[in-house]
């Protein structure tokens, strides 16, 4: 561990990522869940398909923290003893990867690519299914490689009434032992931890021996195959081979005849010689001598019977947001917990403090070039205000109180694999969530919790999700003019259109990210100190950077208006304005407005109409093409001032001619759809 210096933080050195990553291998019978941690821990990280004459076995990379990890998903086996043909690529994977041992030269079907043995076994059994995956767990503590144990469905386990002692287990088998649900992703961040721990520490697991009887037959055996030149040969540790041969597996036997037949005759004189000590045949003696361990092994660490009162509440909300089908339920209801903050609570006090103040400021009429600087500095403290105060700080507020308590966690890991297919971990929901109000503090809120193209892409996507001041101009115009079915199609359309660019953007970025491990807290009561300043420290940039771009902007316009700049700028503007989407070209210093403030396009519309009813002036169409442009034209200066501090002027820059070819293009489009409609159905 080394200190940085800095902020007085420990980092384990070397940091296990890159060309240090270890490999992490997920082994299990079929059925106990394997899949599903692998999924929970994939993530949006691109997978690679390893093949081997007919077997296939995935891996990623994901990210724990600073460090990483090569995950590999192996395909079931049952046992590892007595294999059958299927199972022998996924025993000699485990044993040599691709650094096969002398015997293998001869082979034609060696791996074509690299691929290495892994430094890290974990195996997932099924708790409320322990004592056959326990005689798994005794082979697969013969392999001679770091050991841990995912303790998978103990939910399932305990509404049965199976209560697993996991530090029982553990101390028994000598191996870490993790809890986990992993289709809800509880305990998944646990054990990778213990991986990587495993790695930097490794400690191999206790071999187990067998009933005195049985070992004392085998003991002829053992000392044979303890020369030198089998080691040298096979590469396999002893009390696994030992435990092959004696269970008559073909696959080294052959080799034992191919390649040392000095020794294939007393190594079958002594399996004859301990099967003639046994009342049974040998493979079934070592069957029953396993089964009855892994038997005693069960009995030792399970408990049966009783009630599950304890966490009865945390397990019924757990039902509810991490359920695999009704976890989307649990997280619409958090959703449409966001949409009455953002269009009841924020509206409310959006009336009591930025409205007041609008009214107040609309009251002053200057003149001079001087007041007009100052009116300017006015309207941009007041925006800032109406950004603030109504919309941000109760929805920062409100989403953080929701991760204190565990809520937003569950949420994210719910909608993650649809975020995987934009290429986007579940862990940026909470952002977007919080954008549906500001994307300012959205976009703060990715760059903290992420890094790399995701930070890109998120970043990009988040750009394009309606605020609350877009969607006031939804609602204010298109509520009154175009009803709720325009409404409902113009947000339906915003959804597409997210979509749509999410799955380019992911084929624009391939390949580069990584899985993150998505941490299940428990549920706890939010405290309202942590909350407070959590809060803060998410709002905080729109204070040190937001505040003097908005008001430089401000005066900027203002003083554009005030020396009659305005018809210049509206006629420069006319061939987006006018000649592409079909609106007066008085609407076009309108609409620049709206890179300040979204609302402020809204409030000019009136102004250059000179009416407060503009239904007269502009009909459905038009009114529906000017909606759809200001949903997804330019974001406001504050989102872009931001944008440039998180991604850099290259990629601000192309956030806008991304938002401005889509904004012209989809609006365009939508004027051509519905002119066509008046035109055939008019």
């Amino acid at each position: 561990m080394v200190n940085t210096g800095r902020v007085g933080i420990l980092l384990p050195q070397p940091l296990l990522r890159g060309r240090r990553r270890p490999r992490v291998a997920l082994v299990g019978r079929p059925r106990t869940g394997k899949s599903s941690l692998f999924v929970a821990a994939s993530s949006a990280s691109p997978q690679h398909r390893l093949l081997r004459h007919g077997d296939a076995r995935d891996e990623c990379v994901v990210d724990i923290g600073l460090e990483q990890i090569s995950l590999v998903d192996l395909p079931a086996v049952d046992s590892l003893h007595s294999p059958r043909s299927r199972d022998l690529p996924l025993l000699e994977y485990l044993l040599w990867g691709d650094r096969r041992p002398a015997v293998a030269a001869h082979e034609d079907d060696l791996p074509a690519e690299s691929l290495e043995a892994p430094d890290v076994l974990i195996q997932v059994v099924d708790a409320t299914a322990l004592q056959r995956d326990l005689e798994l767990s005794l082979e697969l503590c013969l392999l001679g490689k770091p050991l841990l144990i995912a303790l998978n469905r103990v939910d399932e386990a305990r509404r049965k009434g199976v209560y697993v002692n996991g530090r029982a287990l553990s101390e028994q088998l000598g191996v870490p032992v993790c809890s986990t649900v992993a289709h809800m992703g509880i305990g998944v961040t646990d054990l990778f931890v213990a991986a990587l721990e495993a790695v930097r520490m490794p400690a191999l697991p206790p071999v187990r021996t067998p009933g005195p009887h049985l070992a004392a037959a085998l003991e002829p055996l053992r000392s044979l195959l303890a020369q030198p030149a089998v080691a040298q040969s096979l590469r396999v540790p002893l009390p696994f081979l030992c435990v092959q041969l004696a269970a008559n597996n073909e696959y080294f036997l052959q080799e034992l005849a191919s390649h040392l037949p000095q020794l294939l005759p007393q190594v079958l004189a002594a399996r004859a010689a301990a099967a003639r000590r046994l009342p049974r045949p040998l493979p079934d003696e070592l069957h029953a001598d396993r089964h009855h361990q892994a038997a005693i092994l069960f009995e030792s660490v399970s408990r049966f019977g009783g009630t599950a009162a304890a966490g009865r509440w945390q397990r019924l909300l757990d039902g509810v947001f991490l359920h695999p089908r009704w976890g989307l339920l649990g997280s619409t209801l958090v959703f449409a917990l966001v949409l009455v903050v953002v269009f009841e609570i924020s509206g409310t006090i959006d009336a009591w403090t930025a409205a007041p103040l609008v009214e107040w400021a609309q009251q002053w009429r200057p003149t001079s070039t001087p007041a007009v600087v100052g009116r300017a500095v006015v309207d941009g403290l007041i925006g800032l205000v109406a950004i603030v105060v109504p919309y941000m700080l109760p929805l920062v507020l409100l989403l953080v109180a929701l991760e204190e308590a565990g809520i937003m966690h569950r949420v994210a890991f719910v909608v993650d694999r649809g975020f995987h297919r934009i290429g986007l971990h579940g862990g940026v929901a909470a952002p977007f969530l919080v954008g549906l109000g500001c994307n300012v503090p959205a976009i703060s809120m990715v760059a903290a919790t992420s890094s790399g193209k995701e930070r890109l892409v998120a970043t990009l996507l988040l750009a394009f999700v309606p605020c609350s001041a877009r969607s006031a101009i939804i609602l204010a115009m298109g509520g009154k003019y175009l009803g709720g079915f325009g409404v409902f199609a113009i947000f339906a359309l915003t959804f597409v259109v997210l979509t749509v660019l999410g799955s380019l953007l992911a084929r624009r970025y391939a390949n580069v990210a990584v899985g993150l491990i998505q941490e299940i807290p428990p549920y706890a009561l939010p405290r309202w100190r942590p909350v407070l300043a959590r809060t803060w420290e998410r709002c905080s940039d729109i204070v040190t950077i937001v505040t003097p771009l908005l008001v430089l902007g401000s005066i900027l316009l203002a003083l554009l208006d005030h020396f009659g700049a305005d018809e210049w700028i509206n006629l420069a503007l006319s061939p987006v304005t006018h000649w592409w989407l079909g609106l007066p070209v008085l609407l076009g210093v309108p609409i620049l407005f709206g890179v300040l403030r979204k609302e402020l396009s809204l409030l000019m519309i009136h102004q250059a109409l000179g009416t407060m009813e503009i239904a007269p002036l502009l009909d459905e169409v038009q009114i529906a093409t000017f909606l759809v442009f200001i949903t997804f034209y330019i974001p406001c200066v504050s989102t872009f001032a931001l944008m440039l501090r998180t991604i850099g002027m290259r990629q601000a820059g192309f956030s806008i001619a991304l938002s401005v070819a889509t904004a012209l293009s989809i609006a365009g489009a939508v004027r051509l759809l519905l002119e066509a409609w008046r035109l055939l159905f008019g």
